[in-house]
This record gives structure tokens, sequence and C-alpha cells, in this order.
């Protein structure tokens, strides 16, 4: 080879490096700013920038995953558990991306006919087991397992004792979500003095104690304790508006109100202000404005429901769910 064409050869072989990493930069700033969108609620501008994502490799299945968990938020479980299988197909190392093909087949599971249900059961189980092993100490997961085991029937692989084992590996982990799963345990088993002294617990022990709140408050909704759920909810807003970036609180506080047609007030003063703050997707934005179109309407403001329901549309296009309050 002449000197001019190793030149050449060197020369075409720099651009082609430069081109991959020109495109890898890219892909790299799509998933950034869908990640981003995610976050901020802006669920169809997620799905937008997921088209000119890569079809292979692991950026492929974080778009992926994002896919599911944007489908996930607008309630698509169907939509959901593919989106995420295709994940997991592709890295199947990732504990995340089980986790969450757990989360939509167990949504897709409480929705089905029985047998079907016992099928999507089995495996959303074994998604979260498989999440759990890959990472012990994936917090979420160990949350979500150890929920699944106090929740579901033994035939499915539910167990109390089994919900205990995961409690106990939590306490390495977190704390707070141990002595939340420990109260589930008590409600499984009808001890619930004991399930309201652990779920208090909770609180005193959480790095995020506005969260610990809401789901005390969840509790006494469900025990229909209505003033010890007012109380709790109050405390949730008031240790949110102390902790930055603890906002979600505020949504999931809200949403206990608005399950219980309790203090429409309150619940939507709570949005209003989560809204204003850091969102998360655990806390769809979206979500929030169609609950605050609903407490508008019911407390007379007919314009300002109707701007909350354009506010929803913005963020979610014509893939809005019926926004009703979650569990």
């Amino acid at each position: 080879m002449t000197k001019l064409k190793r030149i050449a050869a060197i020369v075409a072989a720099a651009i082609i490096t430069a081109a991959f990493a020109s495109a890898a930069d890219v892909n790299h700033a799509t998933l950034a700013k869908a990640h981003s969108a995610l976050q901020a609620g802006e669920v169809s501008r997620v799905l937008s920038l997921l088209q000119d994502a890569p079809r292979s490799g692991p950026e492929a299945a974080d778009a992926l995953n994002l896919q599911c968990r944007v489908r996930y938020s607008l309630e698509q479980w169907n939509e959901a558990a593919n989106a995420c299988a295709e994940a997991v197909r592709i890295d199947g190392q990732n504990s995340d991306y089980h986790m969450w093909l757990g989360r939509a087949l167990g949504e897709k599971a409480s929705r089905a006919s029985f047998l079907t249900a016992y099928s999507l059961a089995k495996q959303a189980r074994t998604e979260f087991e498989t999440s759990v092993r890959l990472d012990p100490r994936n917090a979420e997961a160990l949350a979500d397992l150890g929920e699944y085991y106090a929740e579901a029937p033994a035939v499915v692989g539910g167990g109390l004792d089994k919900a205990g084992s995961i409690a106990e590996q939590l306490d390495k982990v977190d704390r707070s979500r141990a002595a939340e799963l420990r109260g589930r345990i008590a409600q499984a088993r009808k001890d619930y003095s004991g399930a309201e002294r652990y779920f208090k617990q909770a609180v005193t022990l959480s790095a995020r104690p506005a969260e610990a709140w809401a789901t005390l408050a969840s509790f006494y909704r469900h025990q229909k304790q209505w003033e010890q759920m007012e109380w709790a909810v109050r405390n949730c807003a008031a240790a949110a508006s102390r902790s930055h970036g603890h906002g979600v609180a505020l949504f999931n506080g809200a949403s206990v109100l608005i399950q219980a047609n309790r203090d429409s007030g309150l619940a939507a003063k709570m949005l209003d202000d989560y809204l204003r703050g850091p969102r998360t997707e655990s806390g769809p934005a979206f979500q929030a404005h169609l609950w605050l179109a609903r407490l508008k309407a019911q407390l007379g403001d007919a314009e300002g429901a109707q701007q909350e329901q354009i506010a929803a549309r913005n963020l979610a296009g014509e893939l809005l769910p019926t926004g009703s309050a979650k569990n």
C-alpha cells in the first residue's frame, strides 16, 4: 500500500468512527430527553422522542423500558407488558427491567379472567424474583416482591412467611420499606393494630417521611378511619413542604382523599403544589391535571376545570386514561 493509500484508509476509518460516535451521542441525547420528559409527565413527547431510538443493543432495551413505563402510567397494561418483555429479551441481566415487567404483568393479572390471571400472576412473581436475584439490594424490587407474597394466594406462589423473609432482606437495604411490608403482612393477618404500628414506624425510619405518611393515610382509608386518615394526609402535606424533591407524596396523599371523597379543597391544593414543584413518573403530571379538573368542577370552578383538562391533553395527547385514582 502506498503512503497516499494508507493516509486515505486512515482518514476513511476516522470518518466512520466519528460517524458512529456521533450517532451514539444522538442516541444518548434522545434517551436522556425521553427520561426527563417521563419524569415531567410529558408522555406524548416521550413516545415521539422514542420513534428515533435505536433498534438494537443496550440503548434499545432502555428505550423499550421507557415505552413500558409510559404505557404503564397510561394504564395500557398490554402495551406496557409487551414493551417490557422486549426490553428483558434484549437485556435479561437488568434488575429494573424485570421489575417493571413484573409490575405490568401484575396489573394485567388484576384485570384478567380467572384462568388468564393465574398464569399472569405466576409470570409476575417470576419477574419480581428474577429482579431481586439480579440485584439483592434493589429496594423497590424487594418491596414489590414482598407485597406480592403478602397479597397473592398460595396457589400462585404467595405466602406470608415468604413476605416476612423479604422484610428481613429489606432491613439491610431500606428499613422504612421493611416496616411498611411488615404492616402489609399484619393487614393480611387482620392484625390491624399491628399494621398501624408498623406503618407509623415507617414514618420515623423513612428518609422520605412525607411518602410514609401517605402510606399510613392509605391504611386508615381502608379501615374507614376518616379522622385519622385526614390527620395523616395533613402530616404528609406538611412533611412534603419541608422536603424538596419529595413532592410525589402530595400526589399520593391527594389520591387518598379523592378515593375517600373527603376534603376536595385540600386534595386540590396538594395537587396544585405538586405540579408547581419537581415531578416524577410515580405521580404522572397528566393524571394530576385530570384529578384537578374533577376537583375544580366539584368546587364550582368550571373554567379552572377546563384549563386542567387542556393541560392534561397537552401532556398526553390522545392517550389519556380514564383518570381514576390509585389504590
